[in-house]
């Protein structure tokens, strides 16, 4: 989920993709759509979405600040690749990182 001015420049990036990736262009671009929030600052997310990322009506959501934009994981979801990232390691490439 991207505040309209990260999706902004987002979507000018993924115009750019070249046509060997243009069915991804398609899945991205072609996918996204506007939102509002409600007055109690809630989102609905459309049905085509919930379906395809696994999120149910009895579902726990997680909402994870990305920098630019939020990421939406169902919760068992998030727990199962966390740990999975966990488990692998620390990257070679990140290997000068440091807080």
């Amino acid at each position: 989920m991207f505040p309209r001015p990260a999706w902004e420049t987002a979507r000018a990036d993924i115009a750019k993709w070249p046509i060997s990736v243009k069915h991804w262009q398609r899945i991205f671009l072609g996918n996204a759509n506007d939102v509002e929030m409600d007055g109690a600052g809630r989102v609905l997310i459309s049905p085509e979405l919930r379906h395809a990322t696994k999120l149910e009506n009895d579902s726990k959501v997680m909402l994870l600040g990305m920098g630019t934009h939020f990421e939406i994981w169902e919760a068992g979801a998030h727990e199962k690749n966390e740990a999975e990232t966990l488990a692998g390691g620390f990257p070679e490439d990140l290997k000068h990182f440091s807080f």
